[in-house]
């Protein structure tokens, strides 16, 4: 057990920008596993991004998938997981719209013998015996990683530098992290100052529309931090109405490094994206077939992901699978 343990260790976290680690036969024998899957919604490219990976990866693995969307409404999710069970499914897997309000319909679950697996979002859950484990990234990192960034690139400001930031969903474990994140790390540091912070869902209409709000209230942002690019990308438009050049007039943070957002890098439109791999499919099944088997897993496997600046993005541009 514990082999098998240290050898999916290694194999968690070999993961980068490339998905191509969950080949190996299927450990059910002739007994077909089948998975339950409640995804979040389909918000952004990273999330449409992540919906193919997990149905291509199933199918590649021989694993039937039974695919539910919430459309962002945990109420959604619930109900789902609750037919995953009444279904008799081998395996739950969801990535939760929000990080609370679980412990029932996870309770369920466990009552049913049912093991459920966390993908891209944590639950705020004292009782780490509702899931097997939790695969994603680590949201925290990447605030820190975007907070790092700034106090390198405004080291020689003078004056204060002013900071709008567009989270993402209220609630959810992305948005809550990577603001804690950011805010950690550039705390310590007295010239940036966040002036002024909104939801903007994770879209990039919302983050269109949130932008145009802080521009009418703000007329001396310095700076941009975006929870997802969807809502970066949204921002560009509205900065570009009012007027202003992105990037350059008003400094871009996003986070995710979805294709779009390098072809937004490469014209000078973000100055850097802080990565969040959404191929998680492969790793997803390997999982799956692990838990499904009885086998013991990590409680958390954490995928990597790099930081990318705009002297980097023509280069990496041609490779980005998502």
């Amino acid at each position: 057990m514990r082999k098998t343990l240290a050898t999916f260790m290694a194999a968690g976290l070999m993961v980068g920008g490339v998905a191509a680690c969950g080949d190996s036969g299927s450990g059910g024998g002739d007994d077909k596993i089948t998975l339950g899957f409640s995804q979040v919604g389909a918000e952004s490219g990273w999330r449409t991004a992540n919906t193919k990976s997990i149905q291509d990866s199933a199918k590649e693995a021989g694993i039937t998938l039974k695919f539910s969307d919430a459309q962002q409404k945990q109420e959604n999710q619930i109900k789902a997981i609750r037919s995953f069970i009444q279904q008799k499914v081998d395996v739950i897997a969801f990535s939760p719209v929000v990080e609370s309000g679980w412990e029932t319909v996870l309770k369920e679950a466990k009552d049913a013998k049912i093991p459920v697996v966390l993908t891209d979002r944590a639950i705020d859950s004292e009782d780490t015996s509702l899931y097997e484990t939790f695969l994603g990234s680590d949201f925290v990192e990447e605030g820190r990683n975007a907070g790092k960034w700034l106090i390198e690139d405004s080291k020689d400001a003078t004056e204060t530098v002013n900071i709008v930031e567009l989270q993402g969903t209220a609630g959810s474990a992305p948005a809550i992290d990577r603001q804690d994140g950011f805010a950690e790390v550039i705390k310590d540091d007295p010239k940036l100052q966040i002036i002024a912070s909104q939801t903007g869902d994770f879209t990039r209409a919302k983050g269109k529309e949130v932008m145009q709000a802080f521009l009418k209230a703000h007329q001396d942002i310095d700076v941009l931090y975006a929870h997802n690019d969807d809502m970066a990308l949204g921002a560009i438009q509205a900065i570009e109405e009012a007027g202003l050049k992105p990037g350059t007039d008003i400094k871009i943070i996003s986070v995710d490094g979805v294709e779009d957002a390098f072809k937004a890098m490469v014209k000078g439109q973000i100055n850097v994206v802080v990565e969040c791999n959404p191929l998680l499919g492969p790793q997803l099944m390997d999982i799956v077939k692990k838990v499904a088997n009885g086998e013991e897993t990590p409680k958390r496997i954490v995928t990597e992901e790099g930081v990318f600046t705009q002297d980097q993005a023509a280069e990496a541009l041609p490779n980005r699978e998502y």
